[in-house]
């Protein structure tokens, strides 16, 4: 049997004509199920999109520790203590965490959340967070510099008085046509001069206050013009690409836990966040999803095909004098067979392409409006469907067609002519 056989093609649409009703409304099943499956990974994507690219380029591989209060008693000292981090805890865990990637300490002065404007400029004030940063914090949670520079380690090492500001600080305390950088700011009293203008490119992880509100110094100028000493509020960690950051997180809370005669079994004394944790978990929940909503899709689908082999079912009921005049005229079981099967592939095919282009169209249409309107949200943002995804539709779809087929065919091959023959 040749597939471009004229006569063949001629003998399916004639039976698909003969059927349209019906066969209108089995294939809408097929169309409905890939139209629907489409709309579900276009729009499962978008939340994963959503919820993730609000991480920005966020170290995925970052933990951070901070100090609490111990609830053991060790050699001699009381349970209670509290646990506070030094500058020379930053030199121990440089030199014996051979792991770590990167090491930002941090310190924070101020909480936009205090209500206080800590921040004047002229006749110009605000609450913004005041955080002293290394230079290492831009490699960690990356930012967009719109002008000027960030924190280098020579601000580091001099104690520089600059600040780099968030771009709601700018809008608060400078005029649309002025230029900040250069300028100088008084927070809580003291003069910092303007070096830079960041954007956060993460949303969703905030530390201290939302970050278009911050105001970045040098870690170490902000110890010594606000008389912290040498306390450390917290470490920003990441580990080196093949190191899980959970490993780092054992060695720098064993680290501390020794430096800092802390018992060893004693879960409180730190806290600490396992950012890659919590990214394997969000992982594993878009994992799950992905795989209902092919469940779902597949089972929608499935059931359209069913609906393809209930109709091929009729036709080869209906035709079975046809068939069997076929079969007396000398054709093959094979010729009949192939007939029955490539009907049920078209069909299935070209109904679920149909919902294919349907459902990607749709999709499609939906990301361009998000995109013309500039309709933002965080938790839902360019829905799209892989173009391998697309490709295994259609797959399934021929395969689908096939072995709704077979049914039928088989069916088919088994009528004999002397009985088609005096079929009424």
């Amino acid at each position: 049997m040749k597939l471009f056989d004229r006569d063949l093609w001629q003998e399916i649409f004639q039976t698909l004509k003969k059927n349209r009703l019906r066969t209108f409304m089995t294939a809408f099943g097929v169309f409905w199920g890939i139209f629907m499956l489409m709309i579900m990974l276009g729009s499962g994507k978008g939340l994963e999109n959503g919820v993730t690219g609000g991480m920005g380029n966020f170290a995925t591989n970052s933990v951070f520790i901070w100090g609490q209060r111990t609830t053991m008693p060790y050699k001699g000292l009381p349970r209670g203590r509290s646990v506070d981090f030094r500058n020379d805890d930053i030199a121990a865990i440089r030199q014996y965490v051979k792991n770590i990637k990167y090491l930002a300490p941090k310190i924070q002065g101020w909480s936009s959340g205090d209500g206080s404007n800590n921040v004047v400029r002229n006749d110009k004030t605000g609450a913004f967070s005041i955080l002293g940063e290394y230079p290492e914090w831009n490699l960690i949670d990356p930012m967009e510099i719109l002008e000027g520079r960030f924190i280098n380690q020579k601000d580091i090492d001099e104690r520089r008085k600059i600040a780099v500001i968030g771009t709601r600080v700018r809008e608060i305390l400078f005029d649309d046509n002025e230029d900040p950088v250069g300028q100088y700011i008084r927070i809580q009293g003291v003069y910092f001069q303007v070096v830079g203008i960041f954007k956060p490119l993460n949303t969703n992880i905030n530390f201290g206050g939302e970050k278009e509100q911050s105001i970045y110094m040098p870690f170490t100028t902000l110890q010594k013009t606000y008389n912290y000493g040498d306390f450390v509020a917290w470490f920003s960690i990441t580990s080196k690409d093949e190191v899980s950051a959970s490993v780092v997180e054992d060695e720098v809370i064993a680290l501390l836990a020794k430096r800092h005669s802390v018992h060893p079994d004693d879960q409180e004394a730190f806290g600490h966040f396992n950012l890659e944790e919590e990214f394997e978990q969000m992982k594993g929940l878009f994992g799950g999803i992905s795989m209902l909503i092919w469940v779902v899709g597949i089972g929608t689908l499935l059931a359209g095909v069913i609906g393809i082999s209930n109709i091929m079912l009729v036709i080869v009921k209906e035709r079975t004098r046809e068939i069997g005049i076929q079969r007396a005229i000398g054709a093959t079981p094979n010729y009949i067979m192939g007939q029955i099967i490539i009907e049920s592939i078209f069909l299935t095919s070209l109904a679920g392409y149909a919902g294919l282009v349907a459902g990607v169209a749709l999709v499609e249409g939906i990301n361009y409006a998000l995109i013309t309107f500039g309709v933002e949200n965080e938790m839902f943002k360019r829905p799209e469907i892989d173009f391998r995804i697309a490709v295994i539709s259609l797959i399934v779809l021929i395969v689908s067609g096939a072995l709704a087929g077979l049914i039928p065919a088989s069916r088919a091959v088994r009528i004999r002519p002397i009985d088609a023959l005096r079929d009424e």
